[in-house]
């Protein structure tokens, strides 16, 4: 009898006829087949299974038609053995690589590389945050099972016939017209903006934009302000195109209006909340920043995320809004707040320049996956972003609200940087405490943080009391004794700092 075990389908992630159909493709093709003996009768192997024969009859009937089997009549199923030599053709015989007299140059990337990237300081995450029982970790999100069965609705019925002919060709350089109208008609306007079909692009993701932004616009000879403290991979992305990177100062409404930025060739910043310190930025900032931008021509590049996460007073609109000199470059997710593995971004700008960031994409990779971007068409058209957004909203706005009680009530040493929304807290430790002892001290009783310095540009003269801390993804009621176990864990490490200063 065949050696294949099905799991729980809710375990295993598959249904028991996927289970069923890739343990037989799997025996078919390592062989343990043999081709002049038939397969189990489908009452007997649904017997031997504890499956449903319909299941068994449904599977062999998929492997005729893929080919993987042969009906005999009266004899029953076997291995289509002419076809599984086909597949065994493919194989390679790589043994030709000895006949060289060289085999590996340990000097050959060195030579060659014209630029690490895994040089540059970046945030690590650790792959098992949810093994942590208190997880204040930011760009992670909490599974929606409504938004999630939703997505799998408008997925597969971008995949139905009906709109298959949206993706099932090369669109070349094009995005999904019903995507560019979804974009126009119900995402824009919550922003204050307005735009035309040639003034958007589709881009995997919102960093993806950057790095096509970055690609144009920056480059050697060109001064590129970026935010200090701010985004990380935007600062890696503008320096990795050997731009001049210019630190930019920020202070309690974010991007500061400072004479510097009249050195740079182009400005990022991050209005909405500012990353990392969530603070917003005012209304009276963004109209000198646009003015700025005007006066001295310096290209603004605006990341909109979170805009929809402010909790106090109302939604501001975008810089981009007051734009009417074409200075500035507007940047968003669609699915940052909602699954951000899928990465579908937008950039607005001028026609001008989106007819070369198309041609540009067109390069890297033509174009996002036309099916995705049907999809998502059909998820915003349908109304379920929206829904999606409001419960995401509700949902952080208690937590947001039960982060500033605990923390003030527990840890009112620490210095909170005050926000009007967002997903994360940034915070400063008292007496100068580093924050990666913190980080140490912290994940021993479970508590995931996130220390801030690789977020300065200097890393000589970044404070080293920094912590960011999100709370997307912890529970509602492990926030209160999330907070307790970083208490513990920030007066053990001030404990031994004492006795370590004692010991001098």
């Amino acid at each position: 009898m065949l050696d294949i075990r099905l799991e729980d389908p809710a375990i295993a992630g598959q249904t028991l006829q996927q289970q069923l159909h890739q343990g037989l493709v799997d025996a078919i093709l390592e062989g343990r087949l043999p081709s002049h003996e038939p397969l189990p009768s489908t009452r007997d192997l649904a017997s031997a299974l504890k499956v449903s024969r319909n299941t068994v009859v449904l599977v062999y009937q998929r492997l005729l038609d893929d080919g993987y089997l042969t009906a005999v009549w009266r004899r029953g199923h076997f291995v289509n053995e002419q076809y599984i030599r086909q597949q065994l053709r493919l194989s390679v015989d790589t043994r030709t690589a000895s006949l060289f007299t060289k085999e590996r140059d340990p000097d050959l990337w060195r030579r060659h590389l014209q630029f690490r990237p895994t040089e540059a300081r970046n945030i690590v995450k650790p792959a098992n945050w949810r093994d942590f029982p208190y997880p204040f970790i930011y760009g992670q999100v909490s599974p929606d099972k409504t938004t999630i069965s939703r997505w799998r609705d408008s997925m597969r019925l971008a995949g139905s016939l009906a709109h298959s002919q949206s993706w099932v060709g090369d669109q070349v350089d094009m995005d999904d017209p019903q995507l560019l109208e979804q974009i126009i008609t119900r995402i824009l306007p919550h922003r204050g903006l307005r735009a035309h079909p040639e003034q958007l692009l589709i881009t995997i993701g919102a960093q993806n934009a950057l790095f096509l932004v970055g690609q144009l616009l920056a480059g050697r000879g060109r001064t590129v302000g970026v935010e200090d403290p701010g985004y990380v991979d935007a600062r890696n992305i503008f320096a990795s195109t050997g731009a001049d990177i210019c630190p930019l100062p920020i202070d309690s409404e974010g991007l500061a209006n400072s004479p510097v930025l009249s050195k740079c060739d182009m400005v990022y910043t991050t209005p909405s909340h500012q990353c990392p310190t969530s603070v917003t930025m005012s209304l009276d900032r963004r109209l000198q920043l646009v003015e700025r931008a005007r006066k001295d021509d310096f290209i603004l590049v605006e990341d909109d995320y979170e805009h929809e996460l402010n909790y106090l007073g109302h939604q501001r609109a975008a810089l981009k809004s007051y734009d009417n000199s074409g200075h500035i470059i507007y940047i968003g997710s669609l699915t940052k707040l909602m699954f951000p593995g899928l990465r579908i971004g937008y950039i607005l700008a001028d026609s001008e320049l989106i007819k070369e960031l198309r041609a540009l994409r067109r390069l890297n990779y033509r174009h996002p996956s036309a099916q995705d971007q049907r999809a998502m068409a059909l998820f915003i058209g349908e109304g379920h972003l929206d829904s999606h957004l409001r419960r995401t909203r509700d949902r952080l706005s208690e937590k947001w609200q039960l982060m500033q009680n605990e923390i003030s009530r527990q840890l009112p040493e620490l210095n909170v940087t005050p926000t009007t929304g967002g997903s994360a807290v940034w915070v400063k430790l008292p007496d100068n405490i580093d924050a990666w002892a913190v980080h140490r001290e912290a994940a021993k009783r479970g508590v995931l943080v996130e220390p801030g310095d690789v977020h300065y540009c200097d890393p000589d003269r970044a404070p080293r009391d920094r912590l960011r801390l999100g709370f997307a993804v912890i529970e509602r009621d492990q926030i209160a004794p999330g907070i307790t176990q970083l208490r513990n864990a920030i007066m053990a490490v001030v404990a031994e700092n004492r006795k370590g200063t004692a010991a001098q």
